[in-house]
Order: C-alpha cells, then sequence, then structure tokens
C-alpha cells in the first residue's frame, strides 16, 4: 500500500493537479486527496499549498519527492528481481518514445515484446525529444527512445537503429515532375516543419547549418506538433515537409507522396535509447536487447 501511496503523490507532484492525477492512475479524485492526506498525517507535515488556483509543492513536498522517486525505481526493479525466481518475467516498464518512434516504430516491437512476456506491464508516453529527456530527469519515466542529435548531460545515450529523413511533395500537384532541388531552391519551396523541441527539427537544422543555410532562410509555410498533421498538410497542397522516412511508407506505396532528393543534403540519424544513471534497469535491459533483436 505504501509504494501505491508514493506513486499517487509522486503523481500529483509532477502534475500539480489532483484531478489529473485521479485520471492518470484511474482512481477517484477523493482517493488521491485521502491517499495524500495520509502521507501527510503520517510525515506530520503538509506536502501542498494551494495558491489560488495552483497547487505548488512545501519544502517538505520536495524533500519526499526525491525519497519517492528513489523507492518506487527500487520498488520496481526489486519486483523484477523477485519474478526471475519464478522463471518469470514481470514488472512495470514505463517508456516514453519521440513522437516518429512512437507512432511507427514502437507499436509492432510492444505488441510481440507483451506476447513474448505478458507479465510485464508496459506503458508508453509520447512527446518531442526534448520532452522525453526532462521524463527521464523527473523519474515519470523508465525508458526513453529519442530521435535528436544533442545529448542532454547526466542522461546516458545507446544506439537503437538508423533512420533518413526525406523531402516529400504530393504526387499530383507542383512538384510532381520534380525529381531533386537543390539548397538553393529548397529555400523558396514553402516547408511544414516540426516545431521547436522536435528531434526532427533539430537533425535537419544541423544538416542545413553544416551545409551554410539556417532554418530562417527557409520559406516555412506552416510548423504542426506531429508527423500525420504534416502529410496531411502537404497531401493537400503545394508544400513539401521533411520527415523520417519509415513514416510515409504506406503513402509511398499507395502513391500520394514521393521523395524529391535534396542535393548535397544528407539527413541521416540514429534512433537511441536513453536512459538515467550509469546503467538501467534490468528490465529496461531486458526491452533494450528484445528490441535490437526485433528489427
Amino acid at each position: 500500500m505504501d509504494d501505491f501511496r508514493l506513486k499517487v503523490f509522486a503523481t500529483a507532484a509532477r502534475t500539480l493537479s489532483f484531478t489529473r492525477t485521479a485520471e492518470r492512475l484511474f482512481i477517484s479524485q477523493p482517493a488521491v486527496s485521502k491517499h495524500i492526506g495520509e502521507l501527510e498525517s503520517r510525515y506530520k507535515v503538509r506536502l501542498f499549498e494551494r495558491r489560488g488556483s495552483r497547487l505548488e509543492l512545501t519544502d517538505a513536498g520536495r524533500t519526499l519527492l526525491d525519497g519517492a522517486d528513489r523507492l518506487l525505481d527500487g520498488y520496481r526493479r526489486l519486483q523484477y528481481d523477485m519474478s526471475l525466481c519464478t522463471g518469470q518475467t514481470e514488472g512495470e516498464l514505463r517508456l516514453g518514445a519521440s513522437s516518429t518512434i512512437a507512432q511507427y516504430l514502437l507499436p509492432p516491437i510492444l505488441a510481440r515484446f507483451t506476447a513474448r512476456f505478458p507479465g510485464v506491464r508496459v506503458s508508453v508516453v509520447s512527446g518531442n525529444s526534448g520532452q522525453v529527456e526532462q521524463a527521464l530527469e523527473e523519474h515519470a519515466v523508465d525508458l526513453g527512445l529519442v530521435e535528436s542529435v544533442s545529448r542532454r548531460q547526466g542522461l546516458r545515450y545507446e544506439t537503437f537503429r538508423p533512420d533518413e529523413l526525406v523531402l516529400v511533395a504530393r504526387t499530383g500537384g507542383r512538384y510532381a515532375r520534380t525529381e531533386a532541388v537543390s539548397l538553393q531552391e529548397l529555400c523558396s519551396i514553402p516547408l511544414v516543419l516540426r516545431e521547436s523541441g522536435s528531434g526532427t527539427l533539430e537533425v535537419i537544422a544541423a544538416a542545413l547549418a553544416q551545409a551554410g543555410v539556417r532554418l530562417q532562410m527557409l520559406d516555412v509555410a506552416m510548423r504542426l506538433g506531429t508527423t500525420e498533421g504534416i502529410k496531411s498538410f502537404v497531401r493537400n497542397s503545394d508544400a513539401m515537409a521533411i520527415v523520417s522516412v519509415i513514416s510515409v511508407v504506406d503513402e509511398l506505396r499507395s502513391g500520394t507522396l514521393r521523395i524529391v532528393d535534396i542535393e548535397g543534403l544528407s539527413l541521416r540519424r540514429e534512433f537511441a535509447f536513453v536512459y538515467n544513471g550509469a546503467e538501467p534497469g534490468q528490465l529496461a535491459r531486458r526491452f533494450i536487447g528484445f528490441a535490437r533483436a526485433d528489427l
């Protein structure tokens, strides 16, 4: 019971909302208040203060959050270790994945992983690479999968698999007969790009910078937060977009989108696993090995 109370508290401490905590943990809001109240009674401190309509952690709350993170990590490792004593693999694995990986790469791997290890409870949160790294630093996830080229201090990265970004246009549009564009021509083409913090945008910016082109030199028609939104925009306009090749497999097969080469520009990158500490937990390590073998 104590570990669940700590889980309730840690969730509330990060969301600063009892309502969102109840939604995430599938319990009632009164149950959240009850668990927080029992912790406050046990330690004889206030864990939250209300500032108008907002909740804030007290100093005691911040101290408890640090300890709760360590204890909850320990509980998850213990559950996994004890499952090995019975020859089974059980436990909870919290994954964070950047949008492209979460939508196009991860689902089939998860389907096979959960079929192989039915005793493992897997949850996935999705965001851009920066948000995934932030979730790791806050101990909200155990293992991240990101697409960025930069590396955040204090986190460890391991290569997962290569990826390539490609310039795409709709098949029947203005660029239907265009096979390749120069960097100078690219700057005059309306483009749809991802939002700031996106690993895809970071790779594009880094590759362009090496070629002497700044993002500000591009004709950005729109910035969207999802690849699906970008593809839909391109299918209904004469704009182009630079996206992961794994995200347009179906459109290339059906002929709704086509790849246009960018002369003199390489947009290759590596998807990476990322975790906190010198080593990931044993369950996270098992998932890393499974995912690599599953490719």
